[in-house]
């Protein structure tokens, strides 16, 4: 017979465990409990103990993870650039309140606890160039800053962005910038780095 498992020790469990967001196999593999009573018991508990990110993928209510953690669960795979990694690393001065992210599948956005994720499709020679950054004491994937910037002039390139007039260049490194540009396979994206460099 299975064991029952207890709402509390769950929770605690979960907390000192360090998992924050999590699959129902990452809950049956945490508490060795078979899919229906891993199912059960996240449905029963989904208003108290747990918050729904989308299906099939929970966070415990008291220990919410990172908006740059659940950008990375939600949509994989992917990793964060555009806007957000820019005004990240003072590349734009604006703060950007959407978390935007590269992927390799199909463009999509999500609001999640009225959140805006943003994930745009690039090519998968070019989904490369990105790190692992620690952020809230969890790990996350995030551009490379001259990653990031190519991403971002590549669709400034394409007209489905607006080029920010503010863009801060100078701590940027232009040879890995033009480097990554080469990945697109764009002569446009190429004219466009040289002429944030002038």
């Amino acid at each position: 017979m299975e064991r029952k498992l207890k709402p509390i020790y769950v929770q605690q469990h979960l907390q000192a465990k360090g998992v924050r967001l999590f699959s129902p196999s990452d809950f049956q593999r945490v508490f060795g409990v078979s899919l229906r009573a891993t199912q059960e018991f996240i449905k029963d508990h989904c208003d108290d103990i747990f918050l729904k990110i989308r299906n099939g993928l929970y966070a415990l209510q008291i220990d919410q993870p990172r908006d740059e953690v659940v950008a990375n669960r939600l949509y994989a795979p992917s990793y964060i650039s555009f806007e957000y990694a820019l005004s990240h690393y003072g590349i734009i001065p604006e703060s950007v309140y959407a978390i935007t992210s590269a992927t390799t599948r199909t463009t999509r956005e999500f609001v999640v606890n009225d959140k805006s994720f943003t994930y745009s499709h690039i090519k998968k020679q070019a989904y490369r160039g990105y790190k692992t950054e620690k952020i809230g004491g969890m790990t996350v994937l995030m551009a490379e800053p001259e990653k990031a910037l190519v991403d971002y002039l590549y669709f400034v390139s394409l007209k489905r962005k607006t080029l920010n007039e503010r863009l801060n260049v100078r701590n940027v490194k232009k040879k890995a910038v033009v480097e990554y540009a080469k990945l697109f396979n764009k002569e446009s994206l190429i004219k466009l780095v040289r002429k944030s460099y002038d």
